[in-house]
């Protein structure tokens, strides 16, 4: 691939995560500009009004630096997504978007209300680092160390005893974290797979061909102890030597 043909791929990588923080961003905004609160419209679990919030949970942020904390990794996340998983990019961020929700909405206390992206974050990092190692592809496998370098930490926000003093939703990040873990194994057939060389094929020819040769023909009719068609007579078919072969003549001499 050159180099207009990769910038291309990695624009169009991010056209959909850059739709989805330019509406974050203009949420908070209206938000700032209105003197409005929007986050009543967040997942409340167990409660027929809290469902709404499955759809409008990555758009809603408590502040501004919740905010710019999603920001940067629904960028670098939702691209690497696009750029490495094109055709299964689209169905992995809809089902973590919506499953991490729906699972928030199950597991979550029911006096507490969750928003943020967070849930999608998570989604989406452990798929790329799941998935990569589940295929055996070595660039995924590059991208899979990347994000665990980048956003390994984020393991601390899934531990209640850690998250809950900061009011930080552990149930939106497990739930993300959960749905992205299984979408890396159920979707693992799908899209890129592990890299075949060509010298890995040859090698795999030479045994098929070395296998079929030590076996020699097969059929109904086949005998593998002894071919009737075959030229080569068996080691053990030696004529039988003459009587005046065998015989052994002394000469004795006085």
């Amino acid at each position: 691939m050159d180099n207009k043909a990769e910038r291309r791929k990695f624009l169009g990588s991010l056209i959909i995560p850059l739709i989805i923080v330019v509406v974050m961003w203009l949420v908070k905004i209206i938000e700032e500009s209105y003197g409005v609160h929007l986050g009543q419209w967040g997942i409340v679990p167990h409660t027929a009004k809290g469902l709404i919030g499955i759809l409008t949970l990555p758009f809603l942020h408590g502040s501004w630096e919740h905010l710019l904390s999603n920001t940067v990794p629904i960028l670098v996340l939702g691209t690497a997504l696009y750029y490495c998983y094109p055709s299964l990019a689209n169905r992995v961020m809809l089902i973590t978007w919506l499953g991490s929700g729906l699972l928030t909405w199950c597991i979550g206390d029911v006096e507490t209300t969750h928003i943020g992206a967070s849930a999608l974050v998570y989604g989406l990092n452990l798929f790329l680092i799941f998935s990569g190692f589940i295929r055996g592809n070595r660039m995924l496998i590059v991208i899979s160390l990347i994000m665990v370098f980048l956003y390994g930490s984020f393991i601390w926000g899934m531990i209640p005893a850690l998250a809950v003093p900061q009011n930080i939703s552990w149930e939106g990040h497990l739930s993300g974290a959960l749905i992205g873990i299984l979408l890396a194994f159920f979707l693992r057939k799908e899209g890129p797979q592990k890299e075949v060389y060509h010298w890995e094929e040859d090698d795999e020819e030479d045994e098929s061909t070395a296998l079929r040769q030590a076996q020699g023909p097969q059929g109904p009719d086949s005998d593998n102890s002894n071919d009737a068609g075959s030229e080569e007579k068996p080691y053990w078919d030696v004529p039988t030597p003459s009587n005046d072969e065998l015989t052994v003549q002394y000469r004795i001499r006085h």
